[in-house]
This record gives structure tokens, C-alpha cells and sequence, in this order.
């Protein structure tokens, strides 16, 4: 009698509980079957990103990508940066170059590729920290947006530019820092100050990033119970790992006798060089470089817009409305240093314009369902944002799909001479020793890369020396002096006026010496006018023949007695 009184209770138990485990059952399986969701679409979207920017891989390099892939070079030889190529950038992003071509070769194909990889880690971990922040919906719109938005000519998102490095390392830390602080652990908040840190050494406006997350670290601490001393410590550990890669990059200096012009072009003059547009300037340059990194993708902007309205009106008092009006401010002020707003600054800004289109689909989504009385338009949001994507592929559909490397090229670049480098390159590797030093006058240091020949002077770029301010003078004296001690076998000079940037006020010191120094010490040997299909001249033809457009390179070779000048 009591054991069939045992059993009748367990049965009724089971009966109770039936609908509670069903409910957790179905609740398991929904979890189960979002994810499998959420990694196909993030796998098409990574492989789609990723097949486009393979297509395009053969373009030829710009200037920025020509300058860290020589500094990159010139590391993998065993020369520090600042040596051999001067230039106001750190030296985080030259080092991700190296990495790059260490792995993959010393080709503008292979700079493509690790772009490749750079872009597709960054859309992934930008899916996850979404998705921790908001939901799988906002995780799969913020990928497919970034993947678009970062691929985009308007951002020049094809040329492997430090703010493509900045995003990686910086969306890398803030997705270490957003589990929440009751959990967070000391090699979480390690790892998150060490990326952020290296986030400022990859560009200088990545210190931003590194400010964000110290400000995130704090108020996410505010309201814990883990009280002030956690905060403390958490907070320590954050900054002292983030000063790790400078201080690094301080010692390596110092022991390779380079701290002080380390610090001149990476403080000094780039300090210079940000105070060069006014701020009653500011407003206007930005308007006129905004509206062409929008004017593509119009649609999921707006996405972005409403999505700040949708997060403070459902979100308003959680941790998440601060997120998501802090991230995209500290974004924009990444982009802003210098005033000059160039288009592939926007490119820290992707990020969170990308997560705000996120979050509006989803904040949508949630209240068509919670509210709507037909189903079909609950998918009323994920259809307008796939019409938004749709858009955006749309009005660059040529670029992306259509032109061939180095019509894409023209087409982002004009007649600037970036397809003529791989030719002027090659010439000057054939006809010249690997131990013959090249000088550029013109800022084309992807040629240097190209030929495997050092520059005769550290000055690869003429922008400062054209540029009114206090240091253009001595820059330009420097840049003589090495040039006339250095005795370079080729003199290269580009007459593109984009190469040069001249403005009212340039000092004419360097052209004016050019003019007497090259006839007197070298003899034309090659001239290339730039054209949609360019005409390569040599010799005699190059001498006695008319330009064939008002934008040339000249190849100089030193004729033979100025070699043995003392």
C-alpha cells in the first residue's frame, strides 16, 4: 500500500513538472537552433566579404599601404623603424605589416590577403560583442553592416590602412571588458588593456578606444557590489597592461639610438601637423568628406540613427544605453584629430554605426512582436535591413564586382601613379644592384617596397616638407643632405601634384635645388606619362619626346663620373 502511494506521487510530480520541462525543453531547443542560425549567417557573410576582397586582392598599393609595407620590409630585414622611413605614425601598424608578410610574402597580394583576414576577424568579433551587449539579431545585422561599410570604396576600404588595425585590436579589448564586471577576470582585463594599448600604437586615435574602455570599466564597477577596491584593482591592472606595448616600443628605441627622432615625428611634428586646419575650419571639411563615406550606404546610416533613439527609449536605465551613446562618441573622436576627416578615418567609426543598425532591427523587431497582430510583419525590420544591404551593394555593384584590380585603382585613385610603380619598381631593380640606394622625390615610398631598394633618405614622404609649418625648413635641408651624401644610383621624380600637395606658403628650397642638383649628377633614363593606359618611354625616346600628359615620373640614373665624387 505505501509503495503504491510512492509511485502515485512521483507520477503526480512528473505530471506537474511535465509542462515546465517541455517549456525548458522547447526553450533549449530554440537556443539550439538560433545558434546554428547565427553561424551560418555569419559564415556567409564572412565568406561573401571575403570572396570580394579576394577578387580585388592584385591591386596595386597606395601610398599609406606602400609606406607600411616598406617599413614592414625594412623591419624584416633588421631595421628598426624611423631609420630609414620617417613618418609621424607609430610603429604598431608597420609591425602588423611584417607579421603579415613574414606569412605570406612581400606582394601587394599578400598585403591584400591579411587585410583579408584582418576584416573578417574584426566582423566576427564584432558579431559576439553585439551579441553579448544586445541579442544574436543585432550580432548578425552589425557583421553583415561592417562587412559592407568596411568594403566600401567610399572608406577606401580595399587599401590595408592603419585604422583597419586600429578597429581589430580595439574591438578585441572592448569585447574582453563586456562580460559583466562580477565575472570579469584579471587576464580578461589584462588581455583588454593590452589590446586597447595597442590599439594607440597601431594609429595615435586608438588612444580613444583605450579611453573608452577605462570609462566602460568604471561605470559597469558603479553599481557592483564588488565594491570600490575590486574597481581598484581591475582598474590598475587595465592601465598597466594597457602601457605595455608603448613602453615596449620606448625601450626599443631607446636601444636602437632612435628614442629622439622617434619622438620628434611621432609627438613633436605630428603635434604640428594636428593644429595645421582651424577648428572653425573643422566643420566644414567634415561635411564634405561625410557625406561622400555616407552617400553609398544612406540606408543602414539611418538604421544606425534610429537605432540611438530605439536603445534610449527601451534601454535608457541599463548598462547598455550607456554603451551605446559612449562607444560611438569616443568612435567619432577617433576620427577626429587633425580635422582632416580623410575618408578611411570613418573607418573607426564603422564599428559602432555597424552595432547601431544592430540593435535597431532587433529593438524593432521585439516590439512588432510584441505588438503586431499578423506574423509576416514581425519580419517587417529584417526585410527593410536586408533592402538597406541590398542598397548598398547596389550603388557600388562596378566596383565590387565588375572592374578588374587596376581599373578599380583608376577608378579610386585617379591618374595618381600607384599601377606605374609596379613598372617603375621593376626597372629599378633590374638595372641596379641590391645594394644601390633610390631616392623619390614625390611621396611614393610603394616604390622603395616594390624594388627591395633602400631609400637614400628617410624622407618618403615630401607632404611635411610642402606643408606651412615651423620644422618644413630643416625637413627639407635634412632630406638634401642625406640625398647628396647618400649618392643615390636612381633619382626618381614625380610630377603629380597629389605627390606633393604644394599649398601658398611652401618653401621652394627643395625643388629649386632638384632643379640644379639632378642635371648636373644624373641623366634622364626613363619617363613614364601617366594615362589611363600609361606610355613607358626610355632612353633617347624619353629625352628627345614630349610628355603626352601634364602628369610624369622621370627616372634618373647617376651618370658615371659623379660616382666617384668626393
Amino acid at each position: 500500500m505505501a509503495s503504491q502511494l510512492a509511485k502515485d506521487k512521483r507520477k503526480s510530480a512528473s505530471t506537474r513538472l511535465s509542462p515546465r520541462v517541455k517549456r525548458t525543453s522547447r526553450i533549449a531547443r530554440q537556443a539550439r537552433t538560433s545558434l546554428i542560425l547565427s553561424c551560418i549567417l555569419l559564415t556567409t557573410i564572412v565568406v561573401a566579404a571575403a570572396v570580394v576582397r579576394l577578387r580585388l586582392r592584385d591591386m596595386p598599393l597606395e601610398r599609406d599601404e606602400g609606406e607600411y609595407a616598406y617599413a614592414g620590409q625594412l623591419i624584416l630585414q633588421g631595421v628598426p623603424p624611423y631609420t630609414l622611413a620617417y613618418n609621424m605614425k607609430l610603429p604598431g601598424t608597420y609591425l602588423a605589416y611584417a607579421a603579415i608578410m613574414a606569412a605570406f610574402g612581400q606582394t601587394p597580394t599578400a598585403v591584400h590577403i591579411g587585410l583579408l583576414l584582418v576584416n573578417a576577424l574584426t566582423t566576427v568579433m564584432l558579431f559576439f560583442l553585439a551579441k553579448r551587449v544586445f541579442d544574436a539579431t543585432t550580432g548578425i545585422v552589425a557583421a553583415a553592416s561592417y562587412a559592407i561599410l568596411s568594403t566600401s570604396p567610399s572608406v577606401l576600404g580595399f587599401a590595408g590602412h592603419a585604422t583597419h588595425f586600429v578597429v581589430l585590436v580595439a574591438i578585441g579589448g572592448i569585447l574582453l571588458l563586456s562580460r559583466p564586471v562580477e565575472v570579469l577576470k584579471p587576464w580578461q582585463v589584462c588581455g583588454a588593456g593590452g589590446l586597447l594599448g595597442l590599439a594607440f600604437l597601431m594609429k595615435q586615435p586608438g588612444v580613444f578606444f583605450l579611453l573608452f574602455g577605462a570609462v566602460w570599466l568604471v561605470f559597469k564597477a558603479r553599481p557592483s557590489k564588488s565594491g570600490w577596491r575590486n574597481l581598484a584593482k581591475h582598474f590598475s591592472l587595465f592601465v598597466a597592461a594597457a602601457a605595455v606595448p608603448f613602453a615596449l616600443i620606448c625601450l626599443w628605441m631607446w636601444r636602437a639610438g632612435l628614442f629622439s627622432r622617434f619622438w620628434f615625428w611621432t609627438f613633436t611634428y605630428a603635434r604640428a601637423y594636428g593644429t595645421t586646419i582651424r577648428l572653425d575650419e573643422a566643420p566644414g571639411v567634415f561635411w564634405t568628406q561625410f557625406s561622400g563615406v555616407v552617400r553609398p550606404a544612406v540606408p543602414i546610416w539611418f538604421l544606425a540613427a534610429f537605432g540611438v533613439f530605439g536603445v534610449l527609449w527601451k534601454h535608457r536605465h541599463s548598462v547598455n544605453s550607456f554603451f551605446v551613446i559612449a562607444f560611438p562618441i569616443f568612435s567619432f573622436l577617433a576620427t577626429c584629430p587633425g580635422f582632416y576627416f580623410r575618408q578611411h578615418y570613418f573607418i573607426v567609426l564603422l564599428p559602432a554605426v555597424s552595432l547601431l543598425a544592430g540593435a535597431a532591427v532587433s529593438i524593432s523587431r521585439r516590439e512588432f512582436a510584441e505588438r503586431a497582430h499578423l506574423d509576416a510583419l514581425r519580419l517587417l525590420p529584417i526585410l527593410l535591413f536586408i533592402v538597406s544591404f541590398g542598397y548598398a551593394v547596389w550603388t557600388q555593384w562596378d566596383f565590387l564586382f565588375d572592374l578588374d584590380p587596376i581599373s578599380a585603382c583608376r577608378a579610386e585613385y585617379g591618374l595618381n601613379p600607384f599601377p606605374e610603380a609596379i613598372e617603375i619598381a621593376h626597372y629599378l631593380k633590374t638595372h641596379s644592384s641590391p645594394s644601390s640606394t633610390v631616392a623619390v622625390l614625390g611621396s611614393e615610398p610603394e616604390i622603395y617596397f616594390y624594388a627591395h631598394r633602400r631609400s637614400a633618405t628617410g624622407y618618403i614622404y615630401t607632404y611635411p616638407l610642402m606643408e606651412v609649418q615651423p620644422y618644413a625648413e630643416k625637413m627639407q635641408q635634412e632630406m638634401i643632405s642625406e640625398i647628396e651624401r647618400n649618392r643615390p644610383e636612381f633619382m626618381v621624380l614625380v610630377n603629380v601634384p597629389v605627390s606633393w600637395l604644394i599649398r601658398p606658403g611652401s618653401s621652394p628650397r627643395l625643388l629649386d635645388w632638384a632643379q640644379e642638383y639632378i642635371p648636373e649628377h644624373y641623366q634622364l633614363d626613363e619617363r613614364v606619362d601617366i594615362l589611363e593606359n600609361s606610355q613607358f618611354r626610355w632612353g633617347n625616346d624619353a629625352v628627345n619626346s614630349q610628355p603626352s600628359s601634364p602628369y610624369t615620373v622621370r627616372i634618373f640614373k647617376r651618370i658615371a663620373e659623379s660616382r666617384g665624387e668626393s
